[in-house]
């Protein structure tokens, strides 16, 4: 049997804290991520379609809701999409290292949110992830996604309070922000947010 990827093990990890962490980070987007959503919404149209990659428990997606957003829900752990489901959100189980972004009920977004879980991508990865992230969006539509910021080439195992451990990977902004041109998405605006593991980057691109 082969060995699971580094993003795999990571996923498994998140798997056995879900619950801990949708307590830990439950309540309305605050500071530096609620601004940052605040520009999203203002590059898409008035009940527009949204992909969210990583969702998580869906604290982000209940705002963006709540803001007219028609918002499509995934995330690569299954314990996470069952805390949504248990209150009513439908959450598709979604690996965006491997799995397509778009299905017949969705075949293009308006946007495209992936916030606090690229990080987790191996850096082989990255690229092709934004690549299809920005080809599942309509024309003009926007993505805005974060990621660790760090030395070129930085990939390390980061150990969480509950002994698990977490894949991360970190980019410089020059760096990130090439592989968003690459993808055909033009950097329009971005924001940092610190906290006690370092620095997120967190960029909003437009499809050009």
């Amino acid at each position: 049997m082969s060995e699971p990827t580094r993003n795999r093990e990571t996923l498994d990890s998140y798997e056995q804290i879900a619950r801990d962490y949708a307590e830990s980070t439950r309540g309305t987007p605050r500071g530096v991520a609620a601004e940052a959503l605040d520009r999203l919404l203002e590059q898409l149209p008035a009940g527009g379609t949204l992909l969210e990659l990583g969702s998580g428990p869906g604290w982000d997606a209940d705002f963006l809701e709540e803001h007219g957003l028609r918002v499509r829900r995934t995330d690569g752990t299954r314990s996470f999409c069952d805390l949504q489901r248990a209150r009513g959100r439908a959450c598709d189980l979604l690996d965006v290292t491997v799995d397509g972004l778009t299905t017949p009920e969705w075949p293009a977004y308006d946007g495209v949110l992936a916030l606090f879980v690229l990080q987790h991508v191996e850096r082989g990865a990255t690229r092709d992830v934004l690549a299809r992230a920005g080809a599942a969006l309509r024309p003009g539509g926007a993505l805005l996604v974060s990621m660790r910021e760090g030395e070129a080439d930085d990939e390390s195992w980061q150990l969480g309070s509950s002994g698990r451990r977490y894949h991360v990977t970190r980019w410089t902004q020059h760096e990130f922000e090439g592989l968003l041109v690459e993808a055909g998405l033009t950097p329009t605006w971005h924001v940092r947010l610190e906290d006690d593991e370092g620095d997120w980057l967190l960029v909003l691109a437009t499809l050009r």
